[in-house]
C-alpha cells in the first residue's frame, strides 16, 4: 500500500495535468464526494486518498476517451 505522502504526490501530479490541459474538468473536481466531506473534521487516510486518486484517474481517462471518440465522429 502506498503512503499518504506518495498518494498526495500522485494526486497533485494528476491535478496538475488536468488544470492546464482540461480546465473544463475543474468544476467536477470540486464536486467529487471525497472533496465534500460530510464530517466536520474528516480523517485523511491512505484508503481515502487512494479512492480519490482512482476517481481522478477514471475521470480523466473517460473524458479523454470520449473526447477522442467525438473527434472521430465529427471527422466523418
Amino acid at each position: 500500500m502506498r503512503t499518504i505522502l506518495e498518494l498526495n504526490e500522485m494526486i497533485l501530479g494528476i491535478t496538475n495535468k488536468i488544470r492546464p490541459n482540461h480546465p473544463e474538468l475543474l468544476e467536477y473536481l470540486n464536486d467529487m464526494p471525497i472533496t465534500i466531506p460530510y464530517h466536520e473534521n474528516p480523517e485523511i487516510t491512505a484508503k481515502n486518498l487512494t479512492s480519490y486518486y482512482d476517481s481522478l484517474v477514471v475521470l480523466l481517462k473517460e473524458y479523454e476517451l470520449n473526447r477522442a471518440k467525438n473527434r472521430r465522429i465529427n471527422k466523418i
